[in-house]
């Protein structure tokens, strides 16, 4: 396979995988773990977070479940900017760090 070829496939790769990425970005998934509940969208950012009432002060439940979503999802894009930054070295400006969800 020429080199052509080679940068042929990697930019249809790039397409399907951006294509991919926007249907995962509408899906969910689930999970639980004793009064927690997290749904997660599968673009690996956090949808929201459910926590049993009767495990925290009353009227309190709302705030701290913004809370918690507002810092995993900055904990999760302070990583995907690292692992951007990491595959930027990497690839180096070929264009494919959107592989990586960039």
């Amino acid at each position: 396979m020429g080199m052509f070829d080679m940068m042929k496939q990697a930019v249809q790769m790039r397409g399907e995988m951006k294509k991919i990425q926007k249907a995962l970005a509408g899906q969910t998934v689930e999970f639980s773990s004793g009064a927690i509940k997290v749904v997660c969208k599968c673009d690996m950012s956090l949808d929201r977070i459910t926590i049993d009432p009767a495990q925290v002060e009353p009227g309190k439940v709302d705030k701290l479940e913004r809370q918690l979503v507002s810092a995993i999802n900055g904990a999760l894009s302070a990583a995907k900017e690292k692992a951007a930054g990491e595959m930027q070295k990497l690839t180096g400006g070929l264009g494919l760090d959107g592989l990586m969800g960039g």
